[in-house]
């Protein structure tokens, strides 16, 4: 009987996960941690008896504690709280929290040897080289569930990674793929929103639209397979059918084909190193008749210029793009900056900070990759709060 845990049940990762789990009988939970909504935190921890459910905020500990009432599973709370489930014996770990507060639980995951299941791309943009370092220091396994990572993990199977001439990653374009950059600009949070292919979360949704999710696709397959930046490559697909092609020293290219699904890379990672059932759709080749490429138009999507120069820079500059990144997000979600001003903002405090020594530092702990990430939040609101990028 395999152990598991979740961490981010409740977000769109965590749900199509929690899906999977239920279909299955040879897994034993061990924890689930989740938000503010502890509603359906505890529904899941009841659902799949969970030893534990953690929600991350103290102020939620006592609604969580008395949803699992009468039910025997334990709850806690608080970022330490998350840590601690972490350290709990699981073998395989989801690691979908949104944002850099993944980045210490599958940290300790990883220090107990377990699979990682790493749906949090923001663990390796801001620390990529101390997450593959822990894992080979410890004996863990590292497994991609980003639809594009898992795509690339799947086609390089039995392959040589020095045969690999280039790898390209697809974009869906989100709805502002055909606007002028003019309309871009005054886009509404709602606007945003409305995704043509895929259903995710608030967060994941616009920085799919900004292609900032995109840009860190970019600098997460640098860290996760090595691959010199100048042989990445993105291109927009608007199908979303094409996750992921590899191009060999032949001229050949492998390309993984399946559903705008996450269950399906879920399910790869769960059924490691075997295939298994994944209740997903079946494509019929014949109706959808064609697929469509096109490059992406890197005026109107800074965000992936600013990945490339992110990758030259190295060091901490993950930490600090994806922290400005998080600041931005969290303003045009307030509606206090607009659509466009996200990009500008990034670039202004990557800008400001590379002012100084610590940016393109190496990587060498958690504590530098914190305290980096601090400082580049504070940047940025000083920059709002300043109009620094008006």
């Amino acid at each position: 009987m395999r152990r598991v845990s979740v961490f981010g049940a409740t977000g769109s990762i965590g749900e199509s996960t929690f899906d999977l789990l239920q279909r299955r009988s040879d897994v034993t939970t061990v924890a689930l941690s989740g938000g503010r909504n502890v509603a359906r935190l505890a529904e899941q921890a009841r659902a799949l008896g969970a030893e534990l459910a953690v929600t991350a905020f103290d102020d939620c500990y006592a609604d969580l504690k008395s949803a699992l009432s009468g039910s025997g599973i334990e709850a806690a709370a608080g970022t330490a709280a998350v840590i601690e489930a972490a350290e709990r014996p699981a073998d395989w770990v989801m690691s979908a929290i949104v944002g850099a507060a993944g980045l210490a639980p599958g940290l300790r995951a990883l220090e107990r040897g377990a699979t990682l299941a790493l749906a949090n791309k923001e663990s390796l943009v801001t620390a990529g080289p101390l997450v593959m370092a822990t894992a080979r220091a410890h004996g863990g396994t590292i497994l991609p569930v980003d639809s594009e990572h898992s795509a690339v993990f799947q086609a390089l199977v039995g392959e040589d990674i020095a045969a690999v001439e280039r790898v390209i990653i697809t974009a869906s374009g989100g709805p502002f793929r055909d606007w002028p950059a003019s309309r871009m600009a005054r886009a509404t949070l709602e606007e945003a929103m409305n995704h043509p292919s895929w259903s995710m979360g608030q967060r994941i949704t616009i920085d799919s639209a900004s292609l900032f999710n995109k840009a860190l696709e970019l600098i997460e397959t640098r860290e996760f397979f090595g691959i010199d930046p100048a042989r990445i490559e993105v291109l927009v697909h608007p199908q979303s059918l094409i996750h992921a092609l590899v191009g060999f020293s032949d001229g050949a290219l492998m390309a993984h084909i399946g559903p705008a699904d996450m269950r399906h890379a879920i399910g790869y990672a769960l059924n490691w190193p075997a295939r298994g059932p994944v209740p997903v759709e079946r494509l019929d080749l014949a109706r959808i008749g064609q697929l469509s490429f096109e490059a992406p138009d890197p005026k109107r999507f800074p965000a992936l210029r600013l990945a490339r120069e992110v990758m030259d820079t190295g060091g901490h500059a993950g930490a600090a793009f994806n922290a400005a990144k998080e600041v931005a997000l969290d303003h045009f979600i307030a509606r206090q900056i607009g659509f466009a001003d996200m990009a500008a903002l990034v670039a202004a405090t990557l800008e400001h900070l590379a002012a100084g020594p610590d940016l393109a530092a190496p990587v060498k702990s958690l504590d530098t990759v914190q305290a980096m990430d601090h400082m580049a939040r504070q940047t940025a609101r000083a920059l709002i709060a300043s109009g620094g990028i008006r």
